[in-house]
């Protein structure tokens, strides 16, 4: 360890430093892309909200899934956003931990909320009688809690063992956000141990969460090639469906940051490989299940309905 060293009080991101000549356009582009995915997460919570008839536990789970990704959106965005507009692209040692904190714990969270949406697909189609029962809003309760708090105990964990370390400089993070195997780096200690460990508490979440919705898929297939009918065929694909292409979407993209070699970081490959798994999820996974679940399409015709007719009188 090196001493007589000055602590480093801030960070620099480095960001999209490696094509200037595009950051208005990409500024531009962001930009609609987090107002789409803000306006979309807020719809589902609000008509999810209002609408009673969609107080049942697949959309409740649904609910808190896009208010968390609103949340993980927000911790990333407005930041990238204002270093896209100006020089000074700073932030305090505090504040990154703070969104390495958030940004790891949400991530968390959209996990396990995606794993226990799938456990409900699968009492609703292999125990239908006894789903109202054992999916009852106690459990449900306790699932969401277990969720986060699953999220952000793996966040604490992670966050802490980075910022335990010693910062002395470089202080310079190639990425848009303080990620973990980015901002571990730049640390005066050895930090190879660390990196290790993050790492593997970062895999080990993922594909814990991943095999347990891949084994809820197998038993969910089982019961399935059980139903006689092919409407009821249609019927049990047509719940699951939605799920299912988020999360092969969602673990996808993590994959992708998460599992690939170190060798391979570098300014322009961490930014662009990172930039599908926390900008573009958010927005897909609002419009996937909104716009491939009828009762959520006709609960907001119903809610656009209740605000124009009024006028029309």
């Amino acid at each position: 360890m090196k001493k007589n060293q000055t602590s480093v009080t801030e960070f620099i991101l480095a960001g999209f430093s490696f094509s200037p000549a595009l950051q208005s356009f990409l500024f531009v582009f962001f930009l609609l892309v987090y107002i789409i995915t803000v306006m979309g997460n807020l719809l589902i919570i609000v008509v999810i909200g209002t609408d009673r008839t969609l107080h049942v536990p697949m959309y409740l789970f649904l609910f808190v899934l896009s208010f968390s990704e609103s949340c993980y959106s927000l911790v990333i965005i407005p930041k990238m956003l204002m270093d896209l507009l100006t020089k000074s692209k700073t932030i305090s040692f505090v504040g990154c931990a703070a969104q390495m904190f958030f940004f790891l714990g949400l991530g968390g969270t959209n996990c396990f909320i995606l794993t226990i949406m799938g456990f409900d697909r699968y009492l609703a189609i292999s125990k239908p009688l006894q789903y109202p029962v054992l999916m009852n809003s106690q459990v449900i309760l306790w699932l969401v809690a277990f969720s986060w708090a699953a999220g952000f105990l793996i966040s604490v964990v992670e966050t802490a063992l980075i910022f335990r370390l010693s910062y002395c400089g470089p202080k310079t993070i190639n990425h848009f956000f303080c990620h973990m195997r980015s901002v571990v780096r730049l640390a005066c200690t050895d930090e190879s141990i660390t990196e290790v460990v993050v790492s593997s508490v970062s895999i080990v979440g993922l594909s814990s969460s991943f095999l347990l919705i891949i084994l809820t898929y197998v038993f969910i297939l089982s019961t399935i090639l059980r139903i006689s009918s092919t409407e009821g065929w249609q019927k049990a694909f047509s719940t699951c469906t939605s799920h299912l292409i988020v999360v092969i979407m969602h673990y996808g993209f993590a994959a992708v940051v998460y599992l690939r070699p170190s060798a391979s970081d570098t300014l322009d490959n961490d930014t662009l490989i990172s930039i599908p798994y926390t900008i573009i999820t958010p927005l897909l996974s609002p419009v996937i299940f909104t716009l491939r679940n009828k009762e959520i399409k006709l609960a907001v015709r119903k809610a656009i309905s209740k605000n124009t007719c009024p006028s029309n009188m």
